[in-house]
């Protein structure tokens, strides 16, 4: 087996990565990141920021985009567990206006792979979460927009069940249906 593991979703464009693990008695070691590789599998990417936020159970971010520099976004979780999620805003593509969520914990060490033209979200599952991405575009807040959560044509099948209470930013709480926002790249 190589570094990676690279799995499709229903969606072009969108992957998930599993990362070869070396454990032993004193933890572990994985690249999360091998531009070679990465390309080796037909994933010519080019990242130019990277970010991270610290967050608690409950709080939903998302569903984030910029529309005149649309991020691609590598996302993987080093401490908790999250719901992560894209969703095709490429007015193009067979799959515009669908989503695909994937479990990312520090765990299963997974990452997914948003493109560029992709709404983004995720919604905290573990008590406390560390996020880590990279990014293929710088961000500039004044491009930034976003459509609902829980908009009802996206229908996105959120994991609530464990959820007491979904807690949004301000400016999340403020963000238009899809329907209203009416994006198509």
């Amino acid at each position: 087996m190589g570094k990676f593991k690279f799995r499709k979703t229903d969606i072009d464009g969108m992957f998930v990565v599993e990362p070869k693990v070396f454990e032993d008695n004193r933890g572990y070691f994985m690249e999360t990141y091998h531009e070679n590789d990465f390309k080796k599998a037909g994933h010519d990417l080019t990242f130019v920021q990277d970010n991270q936020s610290k967050s608690s159970k409950g709080v939903l971010r998302g569903l984030h985009l910029q529309l005149k520099y649309p991020q691609g976004k590598l996302v993987r979780v080093i401490r908790g567990k999250v719901f992560d999620v894209g969703v095709d805003l490429r007015g193009d593509s067979s799959t515009y206006g669908k989503w695909h969520g994937e479990i990312l914990s520090d765990e299963n060490k997974k990452q997914l792979y948003i493109p560029p033209k992709f709404a983004h979200g995720f919604l905290v599952l573990s008590d406390e979460v560390e996020f880590l991405y990279k990014c293929t575009e710088f961000y500039h807040g004044e491009d930034e927009c976003g459509i609902m959560w829980n908009d009802e044509d996206i229908a996105i099948d959120w994991p609530l069940d464990e959820i007491d209470e979904i807690i949004l930013s301000e400016k999340d709480k403020k963000l238009k249906s899809f329907k209203q926002v009416n994006i198509k790249y």
